[in-house]
C-alpha cells in the first residue's frame, strides 16, 4: 500500500447514484451507548470524514425503493435502529457508534441502539428487538457475514430497509438489504503489502495476525496482502498465520508464541491496529527494539499512529469508521425514492513516518 501524507483513493470507483457527487462528510463524538434522539455533535472535524472513492455518475448497480419494496417516508419522522457488533473497547467501534449518534442528533432523528458485545447470537436478537421496538430503518455493523436469515426474513416482511456498514452480509443487495458502505478491504491488503515490501526490502520471513474468522474483512485483507506479496516480492515468505480475533490481548499472546516458534521473524502484518499494538507489547516484553521487527497494520487509531511516531510500527492503512453522515444520507435518499448504490466504497488515507506526527490529530 503506497503511503503518502495526502489522502488517496483506493483505486476502486463505485456509484452513489442520486446520493452524492462529492462527499466530505463529518462525524462527531458521543459518550454513551443508550437509546437516544441523537448524540453529541461537538468535535466534528472536516479532515476526518468519509469520502466516497472517486464518485461518478451512471455506473454500478443501484437500488430504489420500488425494487426493494416498502414505501417512501420522511427520515425526520422515522425511527432508525443501529446494531453495533463488538464491545466498545476497540477505538474503531467507539468512533463508529459516536458517528452514528452524532449524525442522528444533527438530523433530529430518533435513534435506537444496541451492542452485541461480540456475540453473534445476541446481535441477531438485538436486531429483532430493534424491529419490535418500532425501527423503520436499520443500520447494522455485522459481526459475521453469515447467519442473518432470521433478521432478513423479519425485515422483509415489514419492508424495513437495511444498510450495512464496515462488513458485508452474505445476502442479495436490493433484495435482502439496500446498500453496503465500507472500505475496499482487498485494496487495503494490497496497500499493506506494498508498505511491507518497502519496509523489509522484499526479503525475509513474515507473519500474519489474522482478524476474526467468519467475516469478509479478514478474508479480503488477507487475499489482498498475500496476492500482492506473491506478485511483487517472492522473497518475502509468509511462515506464520494465526487469528488474533481483532483483539489486542490475543494479538499479544499470539505474537509471544510467534517469537518463540519463529525467532528469525522479520515482520508482522496485523489485520487491525489492536492486534498490532498487542504485537508491540509482546516485542517489548521480549526485549526487542523499535523497528527490529517491522509491523504494518490497518485501521488508523490514535494509539497505532503514535506507535508509528515512536518507531514501533512502520506503517498503517486507514479504515475510516465515521459512517454516520454517509449512512444517513443514503437512507434519506432511498426513502425519498431516489436510487442509491448497492456498494458504496470509501477512500482511506494512510500513515507513515512521513506524516504520522503531523496527522496524529486526524486519527481516532
Amino acid at each position: 500500500m503506497p503511503i503518502a501524507p495526502q489522502r488517496r483513493a483506493c483505486g476502486r470507483t463505485l456509484l452513489v447514484a442520486g446520493v452524492v457527487t462529492s462527499l466530505a462528510l463529518l462525524a462527531g463524538c458521543a459518550k454513551s451507548e443508550n437509546d437516544s434522539k441523537g448524540g453529541d455533535s461537538a468535535s466534528q472535524r472536516s479532515d476526518s470524514g468519509q469520502v466516497v472513492a472517486s464518485p461518478s455518475s451512471g455506473t454500478g448497480p443501484t437500488c430504489a425503493i420500488d425494487a426493494y419494496g416498502g414505501k417512501k417516508l420522511d427520515l425526520k419522522s422515522a425511527t432508525v435502529g443501529f446494531s453495533q457488533s463488538e464491545k466498545e473497547a476497540n477505538p474503531f467501534r467507539i468512533a463508529e457508534t459516536a458517528s452514528i449518534k452524532a449524525e442522528a442528533g444533527r438530523r433530529g432523528v430518533k435513534l435506537l441502539t444496541a451492542n452485541a458485545q461480540s456475540q453473534f447470537s445476541k446481535q441477531i436478537s438485538d436486531v429483532q428487538d430493534l424491529i419490535a421496538k418500532g425501527a423503520d430503518l436499520l443500520v447494522i455493523a455485522p459481526l459475521n457475514s453469515d447467519g442473518w436469515e432470521p433478521v432478513l426474513r423479519t425485515a422483509a416482511a415489514r419492508h424495513i430497509p437495511i444498510v450495512t456498514v464496515d462488513r458485508k452480509i452474505n445476502a442479495t443487495a436490493c433484495k435482502d438489504y439496500v446498500s453496503f458502505i465500507g472500505s475496499d478491504f482487498v485494496e487495503q491488503g494490497r496497500r499493506a503489502a506494498d508498505r511491507m515490501i518497502a519496509a523489509t526490502g522484499g526479503n525475509g520471513e513474515i507473519a500474519i495476525l489474522l482478524g476474526a474468522a467468519g467475516n469478509n474483512v479478514t478474508t479480503e485483507r488477507t487475499k489482498g496482502f498475500e496476492d500482492r506479496i506473491k506478485a511483487k516480492a517472492p522473497g518475502l515468505k509468509v511462515v506464520f498465520r494465526q487469528t488474533g480475533d481483532f483483539a489486542r490481548e490475543k494479538g499479544q499472546s499470539v505474537t509471544e508464541n510467534l517469537i518463540q516458534s519463529k525467532p528469525g521473524i522479520k515482520a508482522i502484518y496485523a489485520e487491525n491496529d489492536e492486534m498490532g499494538l498487542g504485537a508491540v507489547n509482546a516485542l517489548k516484553g521480549a526485549g526487542k527494539k523499535p523497528g527490529e521487527v517491522k509491523i504494518v497494520t490497518v485501521d488508523g487509531t490514535r494509539n497505532a499512529v503514535q506507535g508509528i511516531v515512536d518507531g514501533w510500527i512502520d506503517g498503517g492503512i486507514e479504515s475510516n469508521p465515521r459512517f454516520g453522515p454517509l449512512a444517513f444520507q443514503t437512507l434519506d435518499a432511498f426513502t425519498q425514492g431516489r436510487k442509491v448504490a448497492q456498494d458504496i466504497v470509501i477512500q482511506d488515507s494512510a500513515y507513515s513516518e512521513a506524516n504520522a506526527k503531523s496527522d496524529l490529530g486526524k486519527a481516532y
